[in-house]
């Protein structure tokens, strides 16, 4: 049985200060009062680090529906992805088996606050979350860009074009690309889609003419699907960072998360975990 409490080095762990009492005499003279603390271990704070080498347990949020970061695949019920590869890293460094909780966009929030200690999957750093999680570092620079079939890349490569009536723009409900396609394409037709592992087959099959997702996203489904390609993916329209929400307040975990993703972009952990899906 592996002893837990070696995995946490002491110094990560934020140890309260123990007070001192102080007794005052009626004549004014003070002396120091007996410490009921003394000779007692002081106890940590509260934080996920604690807590996780604790139980054993890394829980993590994710949608399984957003590849190449995260895809539960509904026949096997097996997870993949450059996040769900880097959650099982980040889980083992801290002695623990990773436990994916299953979410949806539009509930990735209240059930990240609700279940778990991390949510990873392609989450972009959006102000409105930041007022209730922490993010980690960021893990990807990038932005939003187009992707429709190949032969109508130079219809729909400007916000101009595609915010048209006529031009019928399909997004996933929730997240960051529904609330761009709304911010951008109000003269157009949004088809709101619920499924997002299908949602490009819309595109192939005539039933929507243009997707505006992260450029990462475009580059992987231009791969797996030779009808689409990706418009100047390396000129989004917007910038935009990838990120690992993490619990508001909760420092030491914060700061043990950055630090391991530091490690795992300068010792190629986290180039090993990408290549089989960029290459």
């Amino acid at each position: 049985m592996t002893d837990r409490s070696k995995k946490i080095p002491s110094f990560i762990r934020r140890m309260p200060l123990l007070a001192l009492g102080v007794a005052v005499s009626v004549s004014g003279c003070s002396a120091p009062a007996p410490d009921p603390g003394a000779g007692q271990e002081p106890e940590a704070t509260d934080t996920r680090l604690a807590a996780v080498s604790d139980s054993g347990t890394l829980k993590v949020c994710t949608t399984g529906d957003y590849r190449p970061f995260t895809y539960l695949d509904p026949d096997t019920g097996q997870w993949s992805g450059i996040d769900i590869t880097m959650a099982k890293n980040l889980a083992e460094s801290m002695g623990a088996e990773p436990e994916f909780v299953q979410t949806s966009w539009k509930d990735l929030m209240p059930d990240f606050l609700s279940e778990c200690d991390i949510a990873v999957g392609g989450v972009s750093i959006s102000m409105e979350r930041a007022q209730q999680a922490y993010y980690s570092e960021a893990t990807l620079d990038e932005g939003k860009t187009p992707i429709t079939l190949c032969e109508n890349v130079e219809k729909y490569d400007t916000v101009k074009e595609i915010n048209q009536p006529g031009v019928r723009s399909i997004t996933p409900i929730g997240g960051t690309n529904e609330k761009f396609a709304d911010a951008n394409y109000r003269k157009g037709e949004i088809i709101r889609f619920e499924d997002n592992n299908k949602i490009f087959d819309e595109i192939i099959a005539g039933r929507a003419d243009v997707m505006t997702t992260d450029a990462s996203e475009t580059r992987w489904v231009a791969n797996e699907h030779p009808e689409l390609c990706a418009v100047h993916p390396d000129q989004p329209f917007n910038f935009s960072q990838k990120a690992y929400l993490l619990p508001l307040g909760d420092d030491e975990f914060q700061e043990y998360v950055n630090q391991w993703l530091n490690m795992a972009k300068n010792d190629g952990t986290l180039a090993a975990a990408e290549k089989p899906w960029f290459g």
